[in-house]
């Protein structure tokens, strides 16, 4: 990171991949090296394996709003620990989508799959839907609700933590 710094002049995000034995220390370290931003997280392409046919097959699988939560723990956890500016990429899919990612710390979302789905006439939506949020809600911009949600300002931090798993499965009833 630091000799891609040094080789030029302007901001270098860095795409992250969620498999990392120590996610919070990798990034923690790209931070430090001078990485502007960090983007969570890159989706990796997957074929699968046609048993009929004996072959790998190509498919692209487009993301939904359920993998979200995996950045929005990631953003929360990171948020206010790094210096680098924070995106989601993946799971952006509606107005409450850019709300949770943005109250978990992103300063910015990437929308793909569903522009792939639903045609660039969808960004318009999700503009006046999120519009429509905020003032519903009293938020004057996004910067003043980035972060909110984070580790360091949820009123229960717990919620975040690998704890808080063990006492969901303890209390669940199947």
């Amino acid at each position: 990171m630091r000799e891609v710094k040094k080789a030029v002049t302007i901001p270098v995000a860095v795409k992250l991949s969620p498999f990392y034995t120590a996610f919070a220390h990798l990034a923690r370290e790209l931070d430090r090296a001078g990485a502007d931003g960090l983007v969570l997280f890159n989706r990796f392409y997957q074929p699968d394996i046609d048993t009929e046919e004996l072959a790998a097959t190509r498919t692209l699988h487009l993301s939904d709003s359920s993998e979200l939560r995996l950045r929005l723990h990631w953003l929360a956890i990171l948020s206010g620990r790094v210096r680098a500016s924070l995106a989601a990429t993946g799971g952006v899919h509606t107005a409450l989508d850019v709300v949770k990612a943005t109250m978990a710390g992103a300063h910015a979302t990437q929308m793909v799959s569903a522009l792939l789905r639903h045609g660039p006439a969808h960004l318009r939506t999700v503009l006046i839907d999120l519009r429509a949020w905020m003032q519903e809600h009293e938020w004057h911009s996004l910067s003043q609700m980035r972060g909110n949600m984070s580790l360091f300002k949820v009123p229960d931090p717990d919620a975040y933590e690998r704890a808080n798993y063990m006492l969901m499965l303890q209390s669940w009833r199947g």
